[in-house]
């Protein structure tokens, strides 16, 4: 028997929606292991989104420290690992996100723990399924240590549901934190109205067909009417015709909207492997024979400078008519 520590990142009060797809796998790891979920919050305004963790596990606990007012690994790997130990974790999950890959495998190097990144599903308590080759081809991998780390592909989980009633809420301490000499210099992002990438409902990208970064205006015109998040392919981003924090693709943010947008974009497998899991895929190409249109739900062959202004006119006359 063995308990699950899931680490979840959040986004001030709430989780973002990339932590409930790990929470549905430790749910599901829990079963096999015969113990209990423990969502782990680590960071500055980790209390605040306590009471939304408590919502999906029986057992939330928050480590803030003015020390980890920003995330390093080096400080926060040792937390993790030490709480993993004090409370019988058998198991150490997080999402497959940028911070995810990066902890993870220092906190399985603490605890000499096997380590299986990326996965899609679990088939036993120490057996796992993750995809390789751009995800054309799949790997089962089987870890005998004690406790196994892993990282969890959000596209493959659907979002853990609220439980009946609201976990029980622990604090503890961050102990000796040692950057081991690394330092926080500084963050550069880009400040923007618009849903998160990875959590957005709905993402609108394009590809190297838009051209020129200002062609990238009508995109984010429609992106606004629907409430949707800004993409786009690594040829787009690359060519530098959008901020590099938009790619979506192997490389970049795995994602998996209800609705994703797929405008001028060949649909190379690297790109494919970054959105294909999104519920409903519309892509809109004047090549009819882009690989993007094997897996769009949707497709409309058209040049975009003619289909996306007439989409928008059309949004825009639905919503005055509400």
């Amino acid at each position: 028997m063995g308990n699950i520590l899931a680490l979840c990142e959040f986004n001030g009060p709430t989780l973002r929606s990339s932590a409930l797809a790990n929470l549905a796998f430790a749910r599901a790891a829990a079963t096999a292991h015969g113990g209990e979920v423990i969502a782990l919050l680590v960071g500055a305004g980790a209390q605040a989104a306590s009471a939304d963790a408590a919502k999906y596990a029986p057992k939330v606990i928050v480590v803030e420290d003015a020390g980890l007012a920003h995330y390093l690994a080096e400080t926060y790997a040792p937390i993790v690992a030490r709480l993993a130990n004090e409370n019988g974790a058998t198991v150490v999950s997080a999402t497959a996100t940028a911070q995810g890959k990066d902890l993870l495998p220092r906190v399985a190097a603490l605890l000499d723990a096997g380590m299986a990144s990326d996965i899609a599903s679990m088939t036993a308590k120490d057996t796992f399924v993750r995809p390789i080759l751009s995800g054309n081809a799949l790997s089962t991998v089987q870890i005998s240590t004690p406790i196994v780390c892993v990282t969890v592909r959000q596209t493959e989980f659907e979002p853990a549901t609220e439980l009946g009633s609201a976990g029980a809420v622990t604090t503890a301490a961050a102990g000796a934190i040692d950057a081991l000499g690394a330092t926080f210099d500084r963050l550069d992002a880009q400040k923007s109205d618009r849903p998160d990438l990875g959590d957005a409902k709905v993402v609108v990208s394009g590809g190297r067909g838009m051209k020129t970064g200002e062609n990238f205006k009508v995109l984010e015109e429609l992106a606004d009417l629907l409430g949707a998040a800004m993409g786009a392919s690594r040829a787009a981003t690359d060519a530098g015709m959008v901020p590099a924090d938009w790619q979506v693709g192997q490389t970049g943010k795995i994602v998996a909207p209800n609705l994703y947008f797929a405008v001028a974009i060949s649909g190379a497998i690297q790109h494919l492997a970054g959105m294909k899991g999104s519920k409903t895929i519309v892509a809109i190409n004047k090549n009819k024979d882009e690989p993007i249109f094997q897996v769009a739900d949707y497709g409309l062959v058209a040049e975009w400078e003619k289909a996306i202004p007439e989409l928008i006119s059309e949004i825009k006359k639905l919503k005055a008519s509400r």
